[in-house]
């Protein structure tokens, strides 16, 4: 009994959900795993299994700061992150209809451990959308989406009702609630084409073309033996 039960913490240690929003605020702790949620709340799509609250947090018409700590459980050494926006209230559970406005290029994380870590990200001014305007008392919902290496994704959200810059009910950022830990660090995302589509000439070769290229071969290894057996038998 007492190993099965140490199992299960173990495994509620390794496959719980790893991140946290602290700034502006977070739609509500999804670090929770249960028989309901076996593999954690915050493998969820959209918000990790949070619903919309009620509760929004003032946040400006012209963007503002989000900061989060992706290091709270093992498996996120490295990681992918990204930041969607949300308009809204007309979607499932009152939230918006779709979360496809990205409002950050995608960015690497670079932690110091593949276990737990602390440490906090700040985007200090994040923009809205491109070609999006908004007014006060608009809502949305800010999505932070981190991707482990494994391909696998977590969810963490903020619903936000916006106000002008300047308005006091926006929470004030300061050194203590958006700032980037010394032992984080952060890497661009770029692609190097191997082989354009459309083309059967391949840019480059890398070790995933080569891999490509063998399983091509492969799979047509069969068809001509068969076509060779056919017209020889």
């Amino acid at each position: 009994m007492r190993t099965s039960a140490f199992i299960s913490v173990l495994l509620a240690t390794i496959v719980s959900a790893h991140s946290v929003i602290t700034y502006p605020g977070w739609r509500g702790n999804n670090l929770i795993t249960n028989a309901t949620f076996p593999y954690g709340m915050q493998w969820v799509y959209p918000c990790g299994g949070q619903n919309v609250t009620t509760n929004r947090t003032y946040w400006p018409t012209r963007g503002g700061a989000v900061a989060f700590q992706p290091g709270w459980f093992r498996g996120h050494q490295t990681a992918f992150a990204y930041v969607n926006m949300g308009f809204g209230s007309d979607g499932p559970d009152g939230g918006p209809a779709n979360m496809t406005h990205p409002v950050v290029p995608m960015f690497q994380i670079l932690g110091p451990t593949n276990n737990p870590f602390p440490g906090t990200i700040c985007l200090p001014q994040v923009p809205l959308p491109v070609n999006t305007t908004v007014k006060a008392g608009d809502k949305a919902t800010i999505q932070v989406v981190e991707l482990a290496i494994h391909g696998a994704a977590l969810y963490s959200c903020v619903d936000i009702i916006f106000a002008e810059p300047g308005d006091k009910r926006i929470a004030e950022v300061n050194e203590t609630n958006c700032f980037n830990s010394t032992d984080i660090g952060f890497a661009e995302i770029y692609t190097i084409t191997t082989k354009e589509s459309g083309s059967d000439s391949y840019v480059s070769e890398s070790g995933a073309t080569q891999t490509l290229r063998q399983l091509n071969l492969a799979g047509w290894l069969p068809l001509v033996a068969a076509g060779a057996y056919a017209l020889f038998a």
